[in-house]
């Protein structure tokens, strides 16, 4: 029998008490769903919650059946096997002592002797060719996060759960988890912020402030109703405002009625045409339907206040964020970068680059391609000359700036405002304030750690302070920069390049991204 995960009334808080969420209702179906929303608003601590390894504040949690997450902090340990990632280390040692007549009546009894054909089958459908007892310290970051998506499957779970499963994955690491969630017949349940992987999805469920809601079909469809709930949005916050508008309007005339009325009253009584007792009469009939007035105007602002807040708040949600970047100013002939003939490395036996030649003239795009372990990221360390050539020469003929995607220029103990001062000294704090403004940190989130943000976060941030002041770097150096960003980020990052007028050279293997940024060339290594 398909099994389903329900949540009711699910609430859970951050450790210093801040709610993430309160009363979640949701059900994921034996489906294949994605789970998206901007940093910060809990999806792995979802995940989390719902394989067991965190408890809910309150609310309630049905989970049928067998649930597998990838264990992505396992790859942190470099003296483990692919056996131990397995979970097969026991059995697999049982089996060879029973080949070798080493095993006892009772463990020949237990031997699973289909267990290696399985796992030579998991391995082969990861596109993984290595031995069991291999270690993980051995590994590309790709083949470590295939031998883990191994792992699920050899589980036979009901449910898997993957949290940013290609994160730090190359095309081909990539293409492994597609192919491995198209032909999954269970449910799987995807954190993820990656578009091309979001497409294969039957249904995509996103957290907001708001709570969660599920959209039937991949990313596509998901952002086609998105683009009409906005719209949606839009029209009912102009209707609030009107209609606060009209309340404030009939208010302040039934007030000047009343203003004129209790004067033309005031005046009657002070001339002594009519007996006092009928004048007191009308007084108090007066007084009691101006109450009655009052007290409707009141709740009819309050109705409109309240209509208007809430269309507010569902438009902060739904609103896209937006990057700002000022013109650099670079000529369209100004050489930004050489590199002649360039060979280095960390190994001088084996260097990595050889004899590369390469010159970026005037606001041109570079995009550099390859396998995990090809030499990309050796390739940015010579050009910022953190890495000197073996032979050549590498040089930087502008004002540059590096983002790689751990956003190392973060002093995590530090604000951001004291960050974006210390990297802008000629910017004033309301210029930093307006900078950080312009990539989503507003008001008080100026004065947010590092180390409180989400990855997806400090990676903005890092482009706030590197990109906000004025005029910004004529060449930027980005390092995965879609890695950790949420959707509306990474499409707000590709919209703020779409408009930058200086050299951009980028290592990615987000596809979405890269047809996005549209490169004049590329350069591609092979490993």
């Amino acid at each position: 029998m398909p099994v389903s995960i329900s949540l009711s009334r699910l609430s859970w808080s951050t450790p210093d008490g801040t709610p993430l969420f309160t009363d979640l209702d949701l059900t994921f179906q034996p489906e294949r769903t994605g789970l998206v929303g901007r940093n910060g608003t809990g999806k792995s601590t979802l995940l989390r919650l719902i394989a067991g390894q965190t408890s809910p504040l309150s609310g309630r949690l049905s989970v049928p059946g067998k649930i597998s997450m990838m264990r992505q902090e396992v790859l942190g340990h470099p003296d483990e096997t692919v056996a131990d990632l397995l979970g097969a280390r026991q059995a697999l040692a049982l089996i060879d002592r029973a080949e070798h007549g080493r095993a006892t009546a009772d463990e020949l009894a237990v031997a699973d002797w289909t267990l290696p054909a399985r796992i030579d089958a998991v391995l082969t459908r990861c596109d993984l060719s290595v031995d069991p007892w291999a270690r993980l310290g051995t590994l590309s970051g790709g083949q470590r996060s295939r031998a883990a998506l191994a792992a699920l499957i050899l589980d036979e779970p009901d449910f898997l759960l993957l949290d940013e499963p290609t994160n730090n994955l190359d095309r081909a690491g990539r293409c492994a988890v597609i192919d491995l969630l198209r032909d999954w017949r269970g449910g799987a349940i995807i954190a993820s912020h990656d578009r091309e992987l979001l497409e294969e999805m039957d249904a995509v469920v996103e957290l907001t402030s708001l709570g969660a809601a599920r959209y039937g079909g991949g990313y596509s469809a998901f952002r086609e109703q998105k683009e009409r709930e906005r719209a949606a949005a839009a029209q009912d916050l102009a209707h609030a405002e009107k209609t606060r508008a009209e309340t404030a309007r009939r208010a302040q005339q039934a007030a000047e009625r009343k203003a004129r009325k209790d004067g033309a009253g005031r005046r009657s009584r002070a001339k002594g045409d009519q007996p006092k007792i009928l004048m007191d009469a009308a007084k108090g009939r007066a007084e009691a339907s101006g109450g009655a007035g009052v007290r409707l105007r009141e709740a009819r602002r309050d109705a409109a206040e309240e209509a208007l807040s809430t269309a507010r708040e569902k438009i902060e949600v739904l609103d896209p964020i937006h990057m700002e970047i000022a013109p650099t100013g670079l000529p369209t002939g100004r050489t930004v970068l050489i590199l002649d003939r360039v060979t280095g490395g960390y190994n001088e036996m084996a260097p990595t680059i050889e004899n590369l030649s390469l010159t970026v003239t005037g606001p041109e795009r570079i995009a550099i391609a390859g396998p995990n372990g090809s030499g990309k990221t050796t390739l940015v360390q010579l050009i910022i000359g953190a890495l000197k050539p073996m032979t050549g020469e590498a040089k930087v003929c502008v004002p540059w700036a590096l983002l790689d995607q751990h956003v190392g220029l973060l002093d995590p103990d530090r604000t951001l405002r004291e960050i974006f001062c210390e990297l802008n000294p000629q910017a004033t704090t309301q210029m930093a304030h307006a900078a950080l403004a312009r990539f989503g940190f507003r008001a008080g989130d100026a004065f947010r750690r590092t180390k409180d943000l989400s990855g997806g976060e400090k990676l903005r941030a890092g482009l706030a302070c590197v990109l906000g002041g004025t005029p910004p770097p004529q060449l930027l150096i980005l390092d995965e920069p879609t890695n950790h960003l949420d959707m509306e980020g990474a499409e707000a990052l590709e919209a703020a390049l779409a408009s930058y007028d200086g050299a951009v050279v980028v290592i990615s293997h987000d596809r979405t991204f890269l047809d996005s940024f549209r490169p004049h060339r590329v350069v591609s290594f092979k490993k």
